[in-house]
């Protein structure tokens, strides 16, 4: 008979913004039991901060590993955690929007974010942005347009990570390609 687990939750709360809990203890059970997936989706709108910002961190992680498994659970990178005014969670919302598919009006809303962040006052969220943006975009050539000029913005901007990421960003287009490989667990 199998033991019941303990609950996600209690792997996530306490510590503070800089420390990720027993987070991956959580991924473990999760690889384990991808069942329990909907349990985290949930918990992306925990009262507690630090666990909101810690299951949507877990989420972008496991869909890049296997996409599928967090693919029914994907409206909570659109939801509350978008607008989140904690940067940590919008950094992981716009890290995560590029790995889905969206439907038309989802990807207007995935857009919209995008298009917001790519201003957002930390320099991390801005750069993700652009770089989830210059993904998404891929064969827009209204969005290309928005993004080279975004690249160009980031290029005089001063800051190196931003100009290294710019840099990324333009090589890849050049090449044609709109992202960095990810793998996917079945």
């Amino acid at each position: 008979m199998k033991q019941p687990s303990v609950s996600l939750r209690e792997h996530l709360v306490g510590g503070d913004r800089r420390s990720i809990a027993r987070s991956g203890r959580a991924l473990g059970i999760l690889r384990d039991e991808p069942e329990r997936i909907g349990e985290l989706a949930a918990l992306a709108g925990d009262g507690d901060p630090l666990v909101s910002q810690r299951a949507l961190d877990l989420l972008e992680k496991l869909a890049r590993e296997s996409r599928p498994w967090v693919e029914p659970h994907k409206a909570v990178f659109l939801g509350g955690a978008a607008d989140s005014d904690r940067w940590e969670a919008r950094l992981q919302v716009v890290r995560a929007l590029p790995l889905f598919r969206w439907s038309p009006v989802q990807r207007r809303r995935v857009v919209e974010i995008l298009l917001r962040d790519i201003r957002h006052p930390q320099k991390f969220v801005r750069a993700w942005a652009l770089d989830s943006l210059a993904t998404i975009g891929a064969g827009d050539q209204k969005l290309r347009g928005i993004v080279l000029r975004h690249i160009r913005l980031f290029e005089r901007s001063g800051s190196k990570a931003m100009m290294a990421r710019a840099r990324r960003i333009r090589e890849r287009l050049a090449r044609g390609v709109p992202e960095a490989r990810r793998t996917t667990r079945s």
